[in-house]
């Protein structure tokens, strides 16, 4: 079973730590296990259940309304809104709560319906970019079941697929090779980053997972694209992010190199003449009309 902290309760709900201890006490809302060291640690149902909460506040409801509720009425309470008046957090807590429970129709059914309001790209900035970013939080903390995360991030990569798969290639638009490092494994973000090339008339190729440098400089050299573009979230380790930098932008000097990832973005890395660091998405889309303009 998985288990929270505090922290983490308040990570994903937006509910502070201080205030849930003040509520803990006053309402009994929670009966938290403590460890050896006499931590508080919450389970899967505490953490649904301040998810649940925290959505009924941000539509008005009154606390003391909402622990006098029985939860098989809160919970409709809770579904109710979600059909009639659904906004960002809203969604992002259905996605939540359809991880912890490993539920894999409640989490297509939630984000179908985001597509279907807001439209793939925005759907994909808006919710499940920010879903998968407080995931991968409690992933690397040890606070989720591996398990949870692989299960999301399968169904998210089937939609990216689906989504690209039915753009038509430009065949005359710049070209960019898209790849991770060797030993990186995370690849939702680039699948996005294809995506968002492709539907703005780019050609692409995909290269993926734990790619070799001299594998990649091989293809550099037949293909000669505009760009690459990388990400680099926890591969190479801290201590060869400058060397691996330097690299890309030795072999690959000519042509431009967009790099991305929680390695370089904040960190005190220089980047080489023909690379560019992307801090969001909303970097490569500025980006990509900038290249339009240009070329």
């Amino acid at each position: 079973m998985s288990v929270y902290s505090i922290k983490d309760l308040e990570h994903l709900s937006g509910i502070k730590a201080h205030t849930i201890r003040i509520w803990e006490q006053r309402y009994d809302l929670f009966s938290p296990q403590r460890t050896a060291t006499n931590i508080r640690y919450y389970n899967s149902d505490d953490l649904k259940l301040i998810l649940n909460i925290a959505m009924l506040k941000n539509h008005g409801y009154k606390i003391s309304k909402i622990v006098a509720m029985p939860y098989d009425i809160l919970r409709e309470e809770v579904k109710t809104i979600g059909l009639e008046n659904q906004t960002y957090e809203d969604l992002i807590t259905g996605l939540t709560v359809s991880m912890i429970d490993l539920d894999e129709n409640g989490f297509s059914i939630i984000l179908d319906q985001c597509i279907e309001l807001l439209g793939f790209e925005e759907a994909m900035m808006k919710v499940v970019y920010p879903f998968m970013k407080k995931i991968g939080i409690l992933w690397m903390t040890n606070s989720i079941n591996p398990a949870q995360e692989h299960f999301i991030s399968h169904l998210v990569r089937q939609k990216l697929i689906a989504a690209t798969d039915k753009i038509e290639i430009n065949t005359d638009g710049l070209l960019y090779l898209l790849f991770l490092p060797e030993g990186e494994l995370h690849e939702l973000g680039l699948l996005f980053a294809n995506f968002l090339l492709r539907s703005r008339g780019n050609r692409t190729i995909f290269f993926g997972q734990t790619v070799p440098l001299n594998a990649l400089e091989e293809v550099y050299h037949k293909l000669n694209p505009d760009y690459i573009l990388t990400a680099l979230t926890t591969a190479p380790e801290s201590s060869e992010v400058q060397k691996y930098v330097n690299s890309l932008g030795k072999k690959f000097k000519d042509c431009s190199i967009l790099i991305t990832g929680s390695k370089v973005i904040g960190q005190d890395i220089e980047i080489p003449q023909n690379g560019q660091i992307l801090n969001q998405f909303e970097d490569l889309v500025s980006h990509t009309e900038i290249s339009i303009l240009k070329a």
